[in-house]
């Protein structure tokens, strides 16, 4: 997963319209790293990575013009740019693109800045996507078998582990099946969607972090998501408003009070919830920008709002010329790598 959606994310960047390869015409700059693949194969340990991380940095004019802040760094794993452990020192002022906006270090320190950084969606299996026939049709709602379901591991999280107990004392409510994920009995991905599209609402509890690919996975199987994860941070705020789309209960009410709730919103209601997600449920599918809704589109829109139309850092000078210099006052053309670092 963490691989796909970075590899992802550069090939659309390769594609599209907005990229140019002349460095001065250019007002972001996108610095592409595999860093979890890289260490999940064993090619760098994790001192190794952050010497390279710097040493490439030191190689880039632009990144010291400006400090890093027009420089956008994808980390799509768990870890975000906690695996570039000097993140705080080189890249606090970059742009960070990830899923999970409250990831902390043993120091629990967060490398999310909401005024900078960019939540990016899960990414949804590819045929849950596309349009016309897709692995899974949603049924309506008066066949579903269930009020709600959650399809997930308990992983000794305080609210996965209630809504298990919940679901054993109301069956015939709340699906919460032991999911086999390797062996003979393991859950393909056809029938999860099958059972995660058996229930009018899709619970998303919080589990390592506060976010959750169900959430994503719901609007394509057409059940109303809901957020049992207090700290989560949503992609795209400034265009999709949550309310209409989604419900967020309390993670510490989750009990027959969250199923009483549930049980009272009526039929029309909720589909008139799962017909506001269908039309922005696009901004989760990673197509090239040039489609008129697609992840890459809002991720447009997100960019354009961080463009600055001056650049500076504690290591710019510029003179009575408009020229930009160095501490040496040597101007901006002529800098030479290694550089020292902002």
């Amino acid at each position: 997963m963490p691989v796909s959606k970075a590899s992802g994310v550069l090939r659309l960047l390769l594609e599209s319209r907005f990229r140019t390869r002349k460095k001065e015409e250019a007002d972001l700059f996108f610095v592409p790293a595999y860093v979890k693949c890289v260490r999940m194969l064993g090619g760098l340990n994790d001192k190794e990575i952050n010497q390279t991380y710097v040493k490439v940095l030191s190689q880039m004019p632009y990144f010291r013009r400006s400090g890093g802040r027009d420089h956008i760094f994808v980390f799509p794993s768990g870890a975000g740019a906690h695996l570039f452990r000097s993140w705080a020192t080189y890249i606090n002022r970059s742009i960070i693109l990830t899923p999970e906006g409250d990831r902390t270090d043993k120091k629990d320190t967060s490398a999310f800045n909401t005024w900078k950084d960019i939540i990016i969606p899960g990414n949804v299996d590819d045929g849950m996507m596309k349009t016309g026939a897709t692995v899974f049709q949603p049924l309506p709602l008066s066949k579903r078998k269930y009020l709600a379901n959650y399809l997930g591991r308990a992983q000794k999280k305080v609210g996965r582990l209630k809504l298990i107990e919940l679901a054993k004392q109301y069956p015939d409510k709340l699906e919460c099946p032991e999911l086999q994920f390797s062996g003979p009995n393991k859950l393909g991905r056809v029938e999860y969607f099958q059972h995660l599209g058996n229930s009018k609402f899709c619970l998303a509890p919080r589990g390592e972090s506060s976010w959750t690919l169900r959430f994503y996975e719901s609007f394509f199987v057409e059940c109303v998501p809901v957020i049992l994860s207090d700290q989560v941070e949503l992609p795209f705020q400034n265009v999709i408003d949550y309310t209409e789309i989604s419900i967020k209960w309390p993670s510490t009410s989750i009990g027959p009070e969250l199923l009483d709730y549930l049980a009272s919103i009526p039929d029309e209601v909720i589909e008139q919830i799962i017909g506001r997600g269908r039309q922005v449920r696009c901004l989760w599918v990673y197509a090239p920008d040039s489609e008129p809704c697609s992840t890459m589109r809002a991720l447009m829109w997100e960019l354009q709002r961080k463009v600055r139309q001056f650049h500076q850092s504690a290591e710019t000078f510029w003179l009575h010329n408009g020229s930009v210099v160095n501490r040496n006052l040597v101007e901006f053309a002529k800098w030479k790598p290694p550089m020292p670092l902002p």
